[in-house]
């Protein structure tokens, strides 16, 4: 039992999952030291339902325009790449269910494209708990900290910049210009926690503090009315505002505040999901007439799709209409509609080609090698204009965080102040 001593019980979310987690026996998995013989199986658990499965539908979708044209010219040494897609809604219980699923009777130690914080942080004892077993996490959609900090980190391999990285990004653009009473809207659980304590940290630094702030409840849907949020933060004399949520919150959040007469800076960070947000409120202005984009500003941990001076871009976009992906079918409605191109399905796709990259130099490394095999590998190339590598205690190969607004109904690259109307 002093294994489990790391645990707080204290909530009845972590008592679940603290009985969960007794469940599970040390059952002789048989497997193999290697890579399935036949095909290369990635476990996955993500919301493909629910108000936030745009992001889970996306991210899979990006990964799969890469591994399907890597499948087509045969994909690992003769072996295709597979995602065994489960849903977990966004919900950590859920999360936790699949996960101990793909580990127990699918027997994969390869977790790939996870969304969310929630979801991620239930899961990371899970891997400390398998760590014989040589269970590794990669590239999960999430900026937080738990899993880039010990005893967590070990287990778990990411692509983006940290929800630390993004915040303090987003306070020094405010400070820069201006902008010195900064409130924070967020999601009320470890991801709103999170970017609200990236805030915090960041305006220290600054000799300031939050503002003032305002929460909702994750789940929370666009025609939602956000309007007692908005009166918070508006009544404070906040001059901007650092929204961390998921895009129907984030969305009906910009509408009510600008209906309101709130006019200062609204940000996002990235995981909110910049075309889904912006599609909500392009609909909106339709029916209203009025503007609820100007102002707006998220912030990005890959590249603007339509730099086609990237490598990676050009290939993304190429490869996306080749491949012409789906969300996981047993998942999807008929009603849905995906984007041609978005920052989430960029970041799927960058992440499975980082995986392909990683893949091919597994071939025929023992499982309780693949851990240091992969902070030894190097540099590699995935496209972008810079070489990503992990390292021992460095798992994190990207740190860049990049500014976008809205011009002409898109999200666009913010190069000087021009953007804000004041």
């Amino acid at each position: 039992m002093k294994k489990f001593r790391i645990f707080s019980i204290k909530h009845s979310a972590f008592k679940v999952v603290y009985a969960l987690l007794l469940l599970l026996t040390l059952t002789d998995f048989a497997r193999t030291d290697e890579l399935p013989p036949k095909e290369i199986i990635l476990g996955n658990s993500a919301a493909y339902r629910g108000a936030s499965r745009d992001l889970g539908i996306e991210l899979y979708r990006g990964s799969m325009a890469y591994f399907t044209m890597i499948n087509a010219e045969g994909g690992i040494n003769t072996k295709p790449i597979r995602i065994l897609a489960n849903d977990d809604g966004y919900n950590p219980l859920p999360a936790v269910k699949n996960t101990i699923k793909l580990i127990e009777e699918h027997r994969l130690n390869l977790l790939f494209g996870y969304v969310g914080t929630p979801t991620v942080t239930r899961v990371l004892p899970l891997l400390k708990k398998f760590e014989q077993e040589h269970i590794y996490l990669f590239f999960p959609f999430t900026g937080a900290e738990p899993q880039r900090q010990y005893p967590y980190d070990q287990y778990v391999f990411n692509l983006r910049a940290s929800y630390r990285e993004e915040t303090a990004g987003l306070v020094n653009l405010f400070v820069g210009l201006g902008l010195k009473k900064i409130a924070v809207f967020y999601q009320i659980d470890a991801y709103g926690r999170s970017g609200w304590d990236g805030v915090r940290n960041a305006l220290k630094k600054h000799g300031l503090k939050i503002h003032s702030e305002a929460t909702y409840r994750r789940g929370t849907k666009y025609p939602d009315s956000l309007n007692a949020q908005v009166q918070i933060i508006k009544d404070s004399g906040a001059d901007a505002i650092i929204s961390v949520g998921a895009y129907q919150a984030c969305a009906g959040f910009v509408r009510d505040a600008r209906e309101a007469g709130f006019t200062g800076p609204i940000a996002n960070v990235s995981f909110v999901g910049s075309e889904k947000m912006l599609a909500l409120l392009a609909e909106a202005e339709v029916k209203t007439g009025q503007d609820y984009t100007y102002n707006l500003v998220n912030s990005q941990v890959v590249p603007s799709y339509e730099d086609m001076s990237i490598p990676a871009v050009r290939q993304y976009r190429s490869w996306m209409k080749k491949a012409n992906p789906k969300g996981p079918e047993e998942f999807m409605d008929v009603d849905y509609q995906s984007p041609e191109f978005s920052f989430v399905s960029f970041e799927g796709f960058l992440n499975a080609r980082f995986m392909v990259e990683i893949l091919q130099r597994l071939e025929g490394v023992k499982r309780d090698k693949i851990g240091r095999a992969i902070e030894t590998m190097g540099k590699i190339d995935i496209g972008l204009l810079e070489p990503v590598e992990f390292a021992p205690g460095k798992h994190q190969a990207l740190n860049t965080v990049y500014f976008t607004t809205v011009k002409d109904g898109r999200f666009v690259p913010i190069r000087d102040d021009s953007w804000l109307r004041r």
